[in-house]
C-alpha cells in the first residue's frame, strides 16, 4: 500500500476462490468485504481494517502522525527502549490531575528514573551520552556521525578503556574518530575547544581508541575541506572548483600524502584565488583553516613547484 489510506487493496492468498479457483482477492475497506478479483464472489464479510485510523499523503505526515515512538539510538544511554513518565500532569482528556494523583505520579517518576540508571555502567553512559549530544550540537555534525561516535564510545566502555580516564576526553575522541571515519571535515582543535578540553588530552585518547579498538581510518581528503574554508571568506563557486582541480592534479603527482589536509586545502584555494583574480590573502585563508601562515606558504610553494604553475 501507499502512504495514504486507500478504500481497497489487491492481495494474493495461498487459498483459492471456491467458485473459480482464483488466488487474487480485493479487500474493500468501505464495505468490509473480501472479493475475488476474477469472478467477483464475496469470500468474506464484516472484515475489520487493522490499519491506522488516520490518513497520510507524505512521508513527513506519516512520521508525524505515527504513535509507535522513536527508533532505537546508540546516542541514548538506554538506546531509547525505556518508558518515560512525562511531567505534564494531565489526563487523556487534558484535565489537571488531582493532588493525590500528582504526588503518586511524582513518586513513580522518581523511581522510574532510578530504575533506568541503576548500575555504574548506566550512570557512565548517561553522563557520556549527554556530553556527546552537547558536543555534537556544538560542532554541527549530523546524527549519523553522532551515532557512530556513540558506538565507538560503547566499544571503549566494554573494553575498559574509560576507567581512570576523563569521560569528556573519551567522548571528544570518539566523536573526532567518527568524524575521521565518515570523512566529516572537523579538526581535532575544533573538537577539543568545543569540549573545553586540552587538545593534547583528546589526541592521546584518540590514539588509544585507534590502537585498542583496531579502527582503520581512511586517508584524509583535502577536497572535503575546501567548501568549509571557502564559506568563511566568501570565495565563489568557480574558484572552489578551480581549487578542487589543483588538488586532483597534486594527488596524481603524489604531492598530497603526508600533508595536513586543512593546510593543503587553504593553499589550493589561495592558488585558485590568484588564478581567478579574487583578492584573498594568505592570512585570511590561514585563519579560516585554523593553520598558520607559514603552513599555507609552504604548501603553496610545494604545489607551485609540483604543478609547474607560474603564480
Amino acid at each position: 500500500m501507499s502512504d495514504s489510506k486507500q478504500s481497497y487493496r489487491t492481495i494474493r492468498r495461498t487459498t483459492s476462490c471456491p467458485e473459480c479457483g482464483g488466488t487474487t482477492f480485493i479487500e474493500d475497506y468501505g464495505r468490509g468485504e473480501v472479493v475475488c478479483g476474477e469472478c467477483g464472489l464475496v469470500v468474506k464479510e464484516n472484515v475489520m481494517n487493522s490499519g491506522p485510523e488516520w490518513r497520510a499523503f507524505t512521508r513527513e505526515e506519516k512520521n508525524a502522525r505515527s504513535r509507535v515512538g522513536t527508533p532505537t539510538s546508540y546516542s541514548v544511554h538506554d538506546k531509547g527502549l525505556s518508558t518515560v513518565i512525562d511531567r505534564i500532569n494531565r489526563d487523556a482528556f487534558g484535565r489537571q490531575l488531582p493532588t493525590s494523583t500528582k504526588i503518586q505520579m511524582l513518586r513513580l517518576r522518581k523511581w522510574q528514573i532510578r530504575s533506568r540508571v541503576h548500575s555504574s555502567i548506566d550512570r557512565n553512559l548517561a553522563q557520556a551520552m549527554a556530553e556527546l549530544d552537547r558536543l555534537a550540537d556544538k560542532i554541527y555534525v549530523p546524527d549519523t556521525v553522532k551515532e557512530k561516535g556513540a558506538l565507538i564510545y560503547r566499544r571503549a566502555l566494554d573494553k575498559g578503556l574509560v576507567r581512570g580516564r576523563s569521560i569528556s576526553a573519551i567522548v571528544a575522541a570518539s566523536l573526532y574518530a567518527a568524524c575521521r571515519f565518515t570523512e566529516t571535515p572537523r579538526t581535532l582543535r575544533e573538537t577539543a575547544e568545543a569540549g573545553l578540553i586540552k587538545k593534547k588530552d583528546v589526541a592521546r585518547c584518540y590514539r588509544l581508541l585507534i590502537y585498542e579498538l583496531d579502527i582503520k581510518m581512511p586517508i584524509a581528503n583535502p577536497i572535503r575541506n575546501i567548501p568549509k574554508i571557502a564559506s568563511k571568506v566568501n570565495i565563489s563557486e568557480k574558484t572552489q572548483q578551480r581549487a578542487i582541480q589543483v588538488i586532483k592534479i597534486a594527488k596524481k603527482n603524489r604531492a598530497v600524502s603526508g600533508k595536513d589536509p586543512m593546510g593543503m586545502a587553504a593553499a589550493a584555494l589561495y592558488i585558485a584565488c590568484v588564478l581567478e583574480g579574487e583578492r584573498k590573502t594568505q592570512k585570511d585563508l590561514a585563519e579560516s583553516a585554523g593553520v598558520t601562515e607559514v603552513t599555507v606558504r609552504n604548501r603553496y610553494r610545494g604545489l607551485r613547484e609540483v604543478l609547474g604553475l607560474d603564480v
